[in-house]
């Protein structure tokens, strides 16, 4: 999936391992680039987008210490020089920049800005693109779902705290771009989600999320035990 503006471009690109959504995000003009989310298999598939667009990779950038995959970060730093690993510093995790709530990060001539949005980790952050077309939200909302809150510091209280104040607040045509999807979506729009979300939206209360999210009887991740320490240091995995 591509768009873009005058002067944005975007790639939605999809792991099918994980069902993770890495994005691909460049100044048209100057060419520079970010990549949110990147997963570590696919790091030569998304430097192979990066060379066919010509674009000059700045950073890789985390929404949180993800259970589910090893981040490409820690690969991607090898084999682009100069380039610049972040997450937030609320994670814990080893990065070349932490950021906190109201930080941003800029390509070019754009840039996208970090609101913290915890409870499925505590280090979780979603970035708003700046003229708010757009907001990555990593697994905090996901299409008319949202991710798990029974680790990783999770509080489903949090989470609806979250969702509410930092997300449902965004303009009703915000589109969303989650982290992962498992039925073929790629986006959504905040009006959406806010109004039909089984489990954040359709007026829900905190005490009827918390008793959701307290019955899903989820099985434990099948890469959480390689996944998270590596990527509590920057995706490089234990020798």
């Amino acid at each position: 999936m591509e768009g873009a503006c005058a002067d944005l471009g975007m790639k939605q690109l999809f792991d099918e391992d994980s069902s993770t959504f890495t994005y691909l995000l460049w100044d048209a003009e100057t060419k520079d680039a970010v990549l949110v989310d990147p997963v570590d298999i696919q790091v030569d598939r998304d430097l192979k987008e990066v060379d066919a667009l010509g674009l000059k990779l700045l950073y890789g950038v985390n929404t949180h210490a993800h259970a589910d995959h090893i981040t490409g970060t820690g690969l991607l730093k090898q084999r682009v020089p100069g380039l610049k690993s972040i997450i937030s510093k609320a994670s814990g995790a080893l990065a070349d920049e932490t950021i906190s709530e109201g930080d941003k990060v800029t390509f070019g001539s754009r840039y996208f800005e970090a609101r913290a949005t915890p409870g499925h980790t505590a280090g979780c952050m979603s970035y708003v693109m700046d003229d708010k077309t757009f907001v990555m939200t990593g697994d905090a909302l996901l299409i008319q779902g949202c991710g798990r809150t029974d680790f990783q510091g999770g509080s489903a209280e949090t989470l609806y705290d979250s969702v509410h104040s930092k997300l449902f607040s965004l303009p009703d045509d915000c589109i969303v771009y989650p982290a992962h999807d498992y039925k073929g979506r790629t986006s959504s729009v905040i009006k959406d989600e806010r109004e039909t979300n089984p489990r954040l939206g359709a007026g829900k209360t905190k005490q009827e999320f918390v008793e959701i999210m307290g019955n899903l009887n989820l099985s434990y991740p099948k890469h959480i035990d390689r996944a998270v320490p590596a990527n509590m240091k920057c995706g490089v995995p234990d020798a």
